[in-house]
């Protein structure tokens, strides 16, 4: 298993782009082909993707707002139950706890028209977190991030 990494990953920087969760996985930028959330309950968050799934999610130059995971349907997208801490959201709440850096990517359309690609959006804090009812009316985990100056 490849060590965690809190920080840049390799040569990567904010605003490079990737074809697919495969490419970020085989590069070491965000390692899970399809969690959200790459990191330990012990050691905290390495990153995170954005990829519109989870209604309470929202991005901003400010901050972002990040919901936890779980208590979605697959197939509609809405959320239809109440989350629980699992791993990502446990490595999320470590996170807050020791202050150390999460990269952040984003689904994002081509530039090209093409098919999304996702964008290495830069270092980011996770400063809080909170547990309390959703857009859905759902227990949801909701983070607040905030860019690393």
């Amino acid at each position: 298993m490849a060590q965690p990494v809190f920080g840049h990953a390799g040569s990567y920087r904010p605003g490079d782009t990737f074809r697919n969760r495969i490419e970020l996985s085989l590069t070491g930028v965000h390692r899970p082909r399809r969690a959200g959330v790459c990191g330990t309950p012990a050691l905290g968050a390495e990153s995170i993707v954005l990829a519109g799934q989870y209604e309470e999610d929202d991005f901003s130059e400010d901050e972002i707002l990040y919901s936890g995971n779980g208590g979605r349907d697959p197939k509609t997208g809405h959320q239809i139950s109440d989350q629980v801490a699992t791993t990502g959201i446990l490595a999320l709440l470590k996170s807050v706890e020791t202050g150390l850096p999460v990269r952040v990517m984003r689904k994002v359309p081509a530039e090209d028209g093409g098919l999304d690609v996702y964008r290495y959006e830069g270092l980011y804090r996770v400063v809080a977190s909170s547990y309390g009812p959703g857009k859905s009316g759902f227990q949801v985990y909701v983070f607040r991030l905030r860019p690393v100056m």
